[in-house]
């Protein structure tokens, strides 16, 4: 349970650093109502991480005819309706759907190398028991 958490804390805290490289690369579809702050991208973050968690595999499962017919692109549409739904449910943040797309991009990066890394670090540990 205590490594969950740790690699539940863990994503959070990347997404958060990738939802603000996704501002600094593609920032014209970003909105906040207050400035730029550090305590905005850890609470976007977190959502994210949440709505990632609990809704993204209830959304790949519906969405499975369209991704076997375009042979899984339709995954940067299911990414992008992520972080589109997690920047609305942030407060005051919003986010056009197009940008949206283009930061599920990068946010799939970071949690491609996250999940590497953590699943590695696991990987180590249970070859050291064995």
């Amino acid at each position: 349970m205590r490594k969950q958490f740790q690699g539940f804390v863990i994503r959070w805290l990347l997404n958060s650093l990738g939802l603000w490289l996704a501002v600094k690369l593609f920032g014209t579809g970003y909105a906040m109502e207050t400035p730029l702050s550090l305590f905005g991208f850890f609470l976007a973050g977190f959502i994210f991480s949440v709505v990632n968690a609990m809704l993204r595999p209830i959304v790949i499962i519906l969405s499975l005819p369209a991704l076997l017919v375009t042979l899984g692109l339709f995954m940067l549409v299911v990414n992008g309706f992520m972080v589109y739904v997690s920047m609305k449910l942030a407060p005051g943040v919003s986010m056009t759907f197009l940008h949206s797309i283009l930061t599920g991009v990068v946010m799939s990066l970071v949690n491609y190398i996250v999940t590497n890394v953590i699943d590695f670090d696991n990987r180590s540990v249970n070859k050291g028991s064995a």
